[in-house]
């Protein structure tokens, strides 16, 4: 499978493999260091194969710090975030993921009925995007709930998120319920689900 990739000072629309969007190449190869992600999240999306290896499993533990930083480069724990004795979604995120961008209405909306009862949590990864470029992304779409910057790779690690548009659901016990990759996710369903089956859970009602 051969990729023609524009000659410096080009400009390039986006392309796709197979049907799949990838985003496009400015000023060359200036930001070809995006592709192996963007490609990684579009295959894994649309390959179930390909999508075992992309997140921890259903049923792992999760403990210990996870060092990364807000966007004014003080450092948070995540480990904190996940000790306050409720669920906690992650979703591992690029300003230049294109599956993110159309999970957007999903966790605004598991932000906006679910809130009160789950950490939602952004992890940008630090591939081709920096604290500044995703504070003014912000400025056109604030969401309310907190953007960490992966800048070591230390959640990627931890999680084995290989590429962006990664959610996980990681319960009040520190246990994994919930992993998926890719634009078709139901994360309402999946945070609904851990909601009820938590143990203080009261009923959660369907809104769809």
């Amino acid at each position: 499978m051969r990729i023609r990739l524009p000659l410096a000072g080009l400009p390039s629309p986006s392309f796709s493999l197979a049907g799949l969007a990838l985003p496009r190449l400015r000023n060359g190869l200036g930001r070809l260091p995006i592709l192996p992600l963007a490609l990684a999240a579009a295959l894994a999306a649309t390959d179930p194969v390909l999508a075992q290896g992309v997140g921890l499993e259903v049923g792992s533990t999760v403990s210990g710090s996870v060092l990364l930083e807000d966007l004014d480069g003080n450092e948070v724990d995540l480990a904190n975030l996940m000790d306050e004795g409720k669920p906690v979604l992650l979703e591992f995120w690029a300003t230049w993921c294109e599956q993110c961008e159309a999970l957007q209405p999903q966790m605004d909306r598991v932000q906006a009925e679910f809130g009160d009862r789950v950490n939602v949590v952004v992890v940008a990864v630090a591939v081709s995007q920096s604290p500044r470029r995703i504070r003014r992304h912000l400025e056109r779409h604030d969401p309310g709930y907190p953007h960490l910057y992966d800048a070591k790779g230390n959640a990627v690690r931890v999680f084995n998120a290989a590429t962006t548009a990664i959610v996980v659901i990681v319960d009040a016990e520190g246990t994994v319920t919930y992993s998926g990759v890719g634009a078709d996710q139901d994360l309402v369903a999946a945070v609904r689900e851990v909601i009820a089956s938590a143990p203080t859970a009261g009923t959660v009602s369907d809104s769809r």
